[in-house]
């Protein structure tokens, strides 16, 4: 590929690229984002390519990025008539080239089933899990090879930049203030402005950072957004280095994301090629790289001073801000941090305008956003909303609801995030509305709760996550979620007492309030909030020894009604420590020493009427 020397030149060899491709053309696109390739994906790209050469079938087959219905998969999109596959298998590709692809029919057993209404749905669009989201993001993951620039420039990639650059600096800046673009790596700090005190600040080199490690583990939208679309990203922080006046950029990834460093690695080398990054990009004059750093995956280095000291080589743990990295970041340089998703948001918000952002949304929080919708709730994945979206569309709409029926609490922000009940279900998804609740928008992490889940339990689990994350420099993060934890423990086992809610507090909001960073000053959200919501549910712990999900090993016996047991033996045969005794077809018992309450024998018995019973 010869090197685009501008902007005018860059829309010429876009127009050859869409020239080239039929939009009426069969093609087929598999989801090759993480999860649909651990169900598989690879094997069945493998068995499309064998079986259209053998039937003679013309196809295009592609692997895209992640879909985002990631427990459905793998999942295929026949095209153009978008007929939309889930959990798909080597074994059914001869029936969908031949009937789908050749003759036009629907395989209806590969079709999404909706669970609760029993609809049976043809086309992706109309699945109520895509039905109800607004996709800007994540919309071309499913339309575009990620390791092929061809397929992005043929969407209208990289057109941001080229009027971008035609813009100039001052304009650009003013169209991402204007668009009101809020960091969506959980501060919510205003982009805009971010980019401005940075532009202002005196300095020889200026750097542009995207933080794509997102701390949480579990979140993983900013690493399907690097394996899908990562030409967005590089897009996004080119016109921030114009804006900005950057010279020098740094995607900070976690190395536990193979996938997502390999995609973004073949796509910055593409840019290079093709004159979209380095020096004199498009013929403008602007001088621009980006180089990958690999993390260690260490949550604290979600924080932004944590994650310059890592990049410097350094340990990874926050400092106090009385200077702001804008003015004395990485290497004591003006630095700018946003994190994947919002650098993916830049390019639309160049190409439509500030007005366009603005319309989606609510007056403090424009535009949408990415969850991870994960937990007791019948479809999950990552979804992208408008903000303003209530949690119950969320939860009901996209998420098709509790299995179980009976909702009991959503957490919203990741590990750190607040717990919120159902009588908060009509709240408004933003980073205000969620803050005065007692949760956060944090990294985007969503998980569902029913009637089995203990929150005393669930509190417990998060902070012992958290003390094991925290960096240790702060006393108060270290010592006092390492305490908070064996209140917890000790409540769950029954031996608690009611001074120990007021402790517990107190020691929560020490910690939010003496810690530097993000990490521990927001580490007893899941605490406080369920303290807050479920304050009941504690008390059953301590007041009545009970765990009232039956969730608390120390606080729940394992018994079986022999009036409704039918002898089949399973629980007996299952049970790892044989705990369990009785004859085929007759009554049996549970040795109360041996048992581990493991839930096995519960999980095993298959009367309509559990003959397992906890108690």
């Amino acid at each position: 590929m010869t090197r685009i020397a501008s902007a005018e030149q860059l829309e010429v060899v876009r127009r050859e690229i869409v020239g080239r491709r039929d939009p009426d053309r069969a093609a087929i696109a598999i989801c090759a984002g993480t999860g649909c390739i651990a169900y598989g994906s690879n094997d069945l790209f493998a068995a499309f390519q064998d079986a259209s050469s053998e039937l003679g079938i013309e196809v295009d087959v592609r692997m895209t990025g992640c879909h985002g219905f990631c427990e459905r998969g793998p999942l295929v999109v026949v095209y153009p008539e978008k007929i939309f596959y889930q959990r798909v298998k080597p074994k059914d590709v001869a029936e969908i080239l031949s009937k789908t692809v050749a003759g036009g029919e629907v395989i209806e057993r590969l079709c999404y089933v909706d669970p609760v209404t029993g609809e049976r749905y043809t086309h992706e669009e109309e699945v109520p899990f895509y039905k109800h989201q607004k996709r800007l993001i994540l919309g071309n993951n499913g339309r575009i090879d990620p390791t092929k620039i061809e397929d992005y420039l043929g969407i209208g990639g990289y057109g941001a930049l080229g009027k971008a650059l035609s813009m100039g600096s001052d304009a650009v800046l003013k169209e991402v203030m204007d668009a009101r673009l809020r960091g969506r790596g959980g501060g919510g700090f205003e982009a805009g402005w971010k980019w401005k005190f940075c532009k202002e600040a005196s300095g020889a080199r200026k750097y542009i950072l995207c933080n794509a490690d997102e701390g949480d583990p579990g979140a993983f939208m900013d690493r399907s957004i690097l394996e899908g679309n990562p030409h967005s990203v590089i897009e996004g922080m080119i016109i921030g280095a114009l804006a900005i006046g950057g010279t020098d950029g740094f995607i900070y990834v976690r190395n536990e994301y193979p996938l997502a460093v390999q995609r973004l690695g073949i796509a910055l080398d593409q840019a290079r090629e093709w004159g979209l990054l380095g020096e004199d990009i498009l013929g403008s004059g602007l001088d621009f790289d980006i180089r990958i750093n690999r993390g260690g995956g260490a949550f604290v280095c979600g924080e932004s001073t944590a994650l310059m000291l890592s990049i410097e080589g350094q340990v990874g743990e926050p400092r106090a801000k009385h200077i702001h990295t804008a003015e004395s970041g990485l290497w004591d340089s003006p630095t700018n941090l946003n994190n994947v998703e919002t650098w993916a948001n830049v390019p639309g918000i160049v190409s439509h305008g500030a007005d366009w952002f603005q319309s989606m949304g609510t007056e403090g929080s424009t535009g949408t956003k990415i969850f991870s919708l994960v937990g007791k709730v019948n479809n999950t994945g990552l979804v992208e909303v408008p903000m303003g979206i209530s949690l119950r569309d969320i939860v009901e709409k996209i998420g098709g609801g509790v299995p179980s029926g009976t909702f009991k609490a959503v957490q919203t922000g990741g590990p750190s995030g607040g717990c919120l009940p159902e009588a908060e279900l009509d709240l408004p998804v933003d980073f205000d509305e969620l803050t005065t609740k007692g949760s956060m928008m944090g990294s985007g992490g969503m998980i569902v709760m029913d009637e089995t889940t203990c929150m005393v339990d669930f509190a417990k689990y998060f902070t012992n996550f958290l003390r094991f994350e925290s960096c240790g420099k702060c006393m108060t993060c270290r010592d006092g979620l390492k305490r908070m934890h064996q209140i917890l423990d000790r409540i769950t086992e029954g031996k608690g007492s009611l001074a120990d809610l007021d402790l517990i507090v107190e020691l929560g909001e020490t910690i939010t309030e003496a810690s530097l960073c993000a990490l521990g000053g927001t580490a007893a959200n899941p605490v406080l909030s369920t303290l807050t919501y479920f304050r009941d549910e504690y008390a059953a712990h301590i007041d009545e020894g009970t765990c009232p999900a039956k969730v608390c090993k120390e606080l729940i016996t394992f018994t079986i009604d022999n009036d409704k047991c039918t002898g089949c033996t399973l629980c007996a045969k299952r049970c790892p420590t044989g705990a369990i005794a009785g004859e085929k077809k007759g009554p049996h018992t549970v040795d109360q020493d041996r048992c581990i309450k493991c839930r096995v024998c519960f999980e095993a018995c298959p009367t309509k009427w559990a003959a397992v019973e906890i108690n």
